[in-house]
């Protein structure tokens, strides 16, 4: 078999079973920041991968054919600031449906995705959360709103999950 079609059969694995095959932990260096939740890992043995930021939600970027929503370019930027180049670990939980890795994000033992909620620029994702991520990352989005970090600038943002649903109408 070539390696391609190993790789797409794996694939297809992990889309059918919709997680990864154990709870792993990958290194790599960021190479790409799509937005304030997705970056691109390149590393040796790793490849390229797309990882989603286990756990929460930033604000949808602008697209070629549609507008974003307000945050989002901030958002990508302090991702950029804090990760791009950088060596990462990343506490993979499982695949999405996309193919992506979704995991929790580890710069020099710092949760980057704690920090992105904690710093306004994302929204705890409650309908993803699970374990003893849940009430952390929660705490920390209320205290962003709180004191008035980031997007909780805005007197009521709309979620990002919500902006999508709209988009598709």
């Amino acid at each position: 078999m070539t390696h391609r079609f190993t790789c797409l059969i794996l694939l297809l694995t992990l889309l059918i079973t919709g997680t990864a095959t154990a709870e792993e932990t990958l290194r790599g260096m960021v190479k790409t920041v799509h937005d304030g939740d997705t970056v691109v890992l390149v590393g040796r043995g790793l490849g390229r991968l797309t990882v989603r930021l286990y756990g929460i939600d930033a604000p949808e970027t602008t697209k070629q054919d549609r507008p974003g929503q307000p945050y989002s370019s901030q958002a990508r930027r302090i991702l950029m600031y804090k990760l791009l180049g950088r060596e990462v670990t990343v506490q993979l939980r499982e695949y999405d449906q996309y193919g992506r890795g979704v995991g929790v994000v580890l710069l020099d033992g710092r949760d980057i995705n704690a920090e992105m909620v904690a710093e306004g620029q994302a929204w705890a994702y409650r309908s993803f959360l699970d374990g003893p991520y849940t009430s952390t990352y929660i705490r920390l989005e209320e205290q962003a709103r709180r004191l008035r970090r980031g997007l909780w600038r805005d007197p009521n943002p709309q979620p990002p999950w919500e902006f999508r649903r709209g988009r598709k109408r």
